[in-house]
């Protein structure tokens, strides 16, 4: 085998794991992630949980936008999300939109200091049960359900985003504007 065989072969071999790496990020990305509608069109499930000191339901936010998040303090993407999430909550409030974050940490006191160390200032509910995550479905955290005035789901996004810019955000206010 000539040099320059050897040299076309292996210049080949590099531009296809180039190719493959690519593909495998664009995977791999939250944007990507951005897009899963499987769940579109289908009723959110309804659960309880405590929301300023009273007992309340999924379904009691009908007529609003929902962006149900959930997380936990000891989840790094969670932690870098949440900056994102207040900024959302501020723009989608008096739109009709609220985010829910349901946190599935264990100790009350990492939970509570965190809300207070990040200025959390969205409606949150720490169900230590884990029952709500489990019956959305929810392994992964970050998870967050895009949920449309009629309680019905519009996407499944996994993974952290940045929800106060790009598409992501100009998909919530795409919701907002329906009615």
């Amino acid at each position: 085998m000539s040099v320059a065989s050897t040299l076309k072969r292996n210049i080949l071999t590099v531009v296809m794991l180039v190719f493959i790496a690519g593909l495998v990020m664009s995977f791999a990305t939250p944007e990507y992630r951005q897009g899963e509608s499987s769940l579109a069109g289908r009723t959110a499930h309804d659960f309880e949980f405590i929301l300023d000191g009273k007992m309340t339901h999924l379904s009691d936010l009908r007529g609003k936008v929902v962006v149900l998040n959930f997380w936990a303090t000891w989840c790094p993407p969670c932690v870098e999300e949440t900056a994102s999430l207040n900024t959302l909550q501020a723009q989608i409030a008096s739109q009709g939109g609220v985010v829910l974050g349901v946190s599935v940490d264990d100790d009350a006191s990492a939970y509570e200091r965190f809300l207070t160390d990040n200025h959390v200032s969205f409606p949150t509910y720490r169900d230590t049960t884990k029952k709500i995550a489990a019956s959305y479905g929810t392994k992964m955290y970050p998870e967050t359900y895009l949920i449309d005035r009629h309680g019905k789901f519009a996407r499944k996004i996994i993974g952290p985003q940045a929800w106060d810019e790009g598409d992501i955000l100009l998909y919530v206010q795409s919701l907002l504007i329906q009615k």
